[in-house]
């Protein structure tokens, strides 16, 4: 596959490049502009190169990889150390009906004295130690607890060889029974952390007392997508190459994303490809990314783990969220998407779609937002205000 794409790009590199005179050879292996031959061909192979890297990168970027970078960890320093799971398995985890464990962490007020109980769902490549950065003061003023888990192969939560898009909802069902939330709790999620959420409006709407999808990811194979919305959209077929890889050649894509020839993740870090300027505000003082600052990726099982998210969450569901019924005809709950209007992962134009397909759904925009809203902590006040209180800040309304 990569002698192809070498191919290409080499083709690319060469019929863009500028000629300033005729490039025939001379005796002495010299174009007529003085360069060698060799130096040419020299650029050529690092042109080729530079397009490979970039098309594996843009496919990963177009997956949400890299949908929530945190700060670094202390433990950056010793990235290349094996890890010790004594040390590392210390938050606390509940034990699921099929054995698994899911590990989770709190914060914002006690839940006890809480008046609104609120899970977050992650995204792809992250985990419980996301950022969601709400202001303290707000978490103080409505008395919220926000409880954040690792989903199942992520962080410090067991795999489960069975993902499906039915069990992440079992799985949010099973850890607010086991913690107590209460016959009713909010749910977050973020980036690809969103088709959970898809699952528990489809499986369990009578458990949420409302619902929030943050920059939702966008599945190309559901069968109500247009095809003239989506037939020039290039992250399609960016989607559709790394499934195929994540199903047929799992073992290439894992040395990719692990050998050190080529940099394969880093392609990611700050690219104005896959981020906006709001974003690359944000990133000006985050270093790298939680995934592959910690070598998430060199863990074969964290790598299937990941693998098997991914391909669950761009494969055939079993429902289609575009045909769901409003499940709350007495008002009694709210589901809402933020999206942000310069967000070069998910697609503005498609979200506005759904949005009017699901007009039960409250839309808001955040005109100058990327795909990192959840790092603004005014659009993050946003959010729980809209969620919670029933409050639509009227900068946040749509197009």
């Amino acid at each position: 596959m990569r002698s192809l794409f070498l191919k290409v790009s080499r083709v690319y590199s060469v019929s863009n490049r500028t000629p300033r005179h005729s490039t025939t050879a001379d005796p002495d292996n010299k174009t007529s502009t003085g360069e060698p031959i060799s130096a040419i061909a020299s650029a050529e192979k690092a042109g080729s190169d530079m397009v490979f890297r970039r098309f594996f990168g843009m496919m990963i970027g177009c997956l949400g990889l890299s949908d929530q970078p945190t700060l670094p960890s202390p433990s950056e320093a010793a990235e290349t150390q094996p890890l010790d799971l004594a040390e590392v398995n210390k938050s606390p985890r509940i034990r699921l009906s099929d054995g698994r464990y899911l590990a989770y962490r709190e914060v914002g007020v006690p839940k006890d004295k809480s008046n609104f109980r609120v899970i977050c769902v992650h995204g792809f490549g992250s985990s419980k130690e996301m950022n969601f950065l709400a202001p303290e003061e707000l978490m103080d003023e409505l008395g919220i607890y926000f409880l954040l888990f690792d989903r199942a192969g992520y962080g410090e939560s067991d795999p489960n060889p069975k993902r499906s898009v039915k069990s992440e909802a079992s799985d949010i069902e099973e850890l607010a029974d086991q913690l107590e939330l209460g016959p009713k709790f909010y749910v977050v999620g973020v980036s690809l952390g969103c088709y959970p959420v898809w699952s528990c409006l489809k499986r369990l709407p009578h458990r949420l007392a409302g619902s929030a999808l943050i920059v939702p990811m966008i599945n190309y194979k559901w069968r109500t997508l247009p095809k003239d919305l989506v037939k020039d959209d290039y992250r399609k077929n960016l989607c559709r190459w790394i499934i195929w890889l994540l199903r047929h050649t799992p073992g290439l894509l894992h040395w990719w994303l692990t050998q050190k020839v080529f940099p394969s993740s880093n392609v990611l870090d700050k690219n104005p490809a896959f981020f906006s300027s709001k974003d690359l505000e944000f990133l000006s003082n985050t270093k790298g990314y939680q995934l592959f600052a910690q070598n998430g990726f060199k863990d074969r099982h964290t790598f299937e783990s990941i693998r098997k998210d991914c391909i669950v969450a761009f494969g055939r569901w079993d429902f289609e969220p575009m045909e769901l019924t409003n499940p709350y005809a007495e008002n009694e709950s709210s589901v809402h998407i933020w999206q942000g209007c310069e967000d070069k992962v998910v697609p503005v134009k498609l979200q506005r779609y759904v949005s009017e397909r699901l007009p039960w759904i409250r839309y808001h925009e955040v005109p100058d937002g990327g795909h990192m809203l959840v790092y603004d902590s005014s659009v993050c006040a946003a959010i729980l205000r809209s969620l919670l209180l029933g409050e639509d800040p009227p900068e946040y309304k749509p197009y």
